[in-house]
C-alpha cells in the first residue's frame, strides 16, 4: 500500500513537470495503481500490456493528425469521403473568438486535442456561457498526452471546435465503436445511457452476436437491433485503420447516414479491467505489434 501511495504521488509531481519520470515507468506504475497488476511491457501478452508498448514503440506522426478532432476530417474526408464527417461550424484559437450570435440554435463544442471535454448545446437560449467557458478554457490549458502518455496527443494544437448538432429526435445518438486489430475489425461495442450516472457498454462480434463479458462499464441487459448498413460501416472501420496494429474507430448512424465522430489508437488508455480477466489476454492474442520499434 505505501509503495502505491509513494508511486500516486510521483505521478502527480511528474504530471505537473515537477520531477521527470521515463514514459515507460509511469506507465509501469500506473498499471499498478490502476489495474492492480505489474504490466510486462517488454514482453507484452495481454491487450491492455500491448496497449502501452504501442504507446512507446508506435509512433508515426501522421496519428498526431488522426486524434485531432479538426484535421482527423481531413484523413477521414480523403480516405472514404466529406460525406461520413460532422460539418464543422467553427475552428477556434480561444474562447473569446467565439460569436455566440452568429451559431445556430443546437452545436456541439469541445476542443480538438483531449478526450471528454465536449458541451451538446441543444437550445443556445439556455446555454450557461460562462461556465461553458470555464470547461473550455481548462481543457485548452491541459495537455492530454501527460495524463496516460498516450503519445499522439503530445503534440496537437489545442484549439476549439463547433460542430453541427446532429438532431435525431433522440436525447443521444447511437454510438459504435468499432476494435480494428491491424486492419480488421473484431469486436463492436455499443454504448448505452451515456448521458446518465451507469452508462452501459456492450460488446458485439461482426455478426452482431452478443459476447459475454465487461470491460470498465457493466453490461445492459438489452439487445441492440442489428444496424442495416452493418457491412458499410464494417468497410469503412477498416479501411480507416489499414496498416494500424489497433485503431478503435467511433460512428454514429442515424437512419442508416454513417458519421465518424472519432479515431482512438489506445482505448481506454490501456487501463480498462476486463471481466472475466481472461479477455485481457484473448484480446491481446488478437493484437499483432509492429515489427519495429518507431520511438519519437
Amino acid at each position: 500500500m505505501k509503495g502505491k501511495i509513494v508511486k500516486r504521488a510521483l505521478l502527480k509531481l511528474s504530471r505537473k513537470n515537477i520531477i521527470k519520470i521515463s514514459d515507460k515507468t509511469y506507465l509501469t506504475w500506473m498499471g499498478d495503481i490502476m489495474l492492480n497488476q505489474r504490466l510486462n511491457i517488454d514482453n507484452p501478452t495481454t491487450f491492455n500490456e500491448k496497449m502501452q508498448y504501442l504507446k512507446l514503440y508506435d509512433r508515426k506522426e501522421q496519428y498526431t493528425k488522426m486524434v485531432d478532432k479538426y484535421e482527423a476530417k481531413k484523413y477521414i474526408s480523403e480516405i472514404i469521403g466529406k460525406e461520413y464527417i460532422i460539418p464543422t461550424i467553427g475552428i477556434y484559437n480561444n474562447f473569446e473568438e467565439i460569436n455566440f450570435k452568429d451559431l445556430p440554435n443546437k452545436f456541439v463544442i469541445k476542443t480538438t486535442h483531449d478526450s471528454g471535454s465536449v458541451i451538446i448545446c441543444r437550445d443556445k437560449n439556455n446555454l450557461d456561457i460562462d461556465s461553458t467557458k470555464i470547461v473550455i478554457n481548462q481543457s485548452l490549458n491541459r495537455n492530454y498526452y501527460d495524463l496516460y502518455k498516450e503519445w499522439p496527443y503530445k503534440n496537437v494544437k489545442p484549439r476549439i471546435i463547433i460542430e453541427k448538432y446532429i438532431d435525431t429526435g433522440k436525447k443521444e445518438l447511437n454510438d459504435y465503436k468499432f476494435w480494428c486489430f491491424n486492419g480488421e475489425v473484431k469486436l463492436i461495442y455499443f454504448v448505452q445511457d451515456r448521458e446518465i450516472k451507469e452508462r452501459k457498454v456492450d460488446f458485439y462480434d461482426t455478426n452482431w452476436n452478443k459476447l459475454n463479458f465487461e470491460w470498465d462499464f457493466p453490461n445492459s441487459k438489452r439487445i441492440v437491433p442489428k444496424p442495416k448498413n452493418l457491412d458499410k460501416m464494417l468497410e469503412i472501420a477498416e479501411k480507416l485503420s489499414n496498416n494500424i496494429p489497433f485503431l478503435r474507430v467511433d460512428m454514429y448512424n442515424i437512419d442508416g447516414k454513417i458519421f465518424v465522430g472519432e479515431l482512438t489508437f489506445y482505448t481506454g488508455a490501456g487501463f480498462a479491467k476486463f471481466s472475466p480477466n481472461k479477455y485481457d489476454y484473448i484480446l491481446g492474442n488478437m493484437l499483432e505489434l509492429p515489427k519495429e520499434k518507431r520511438v519519437s
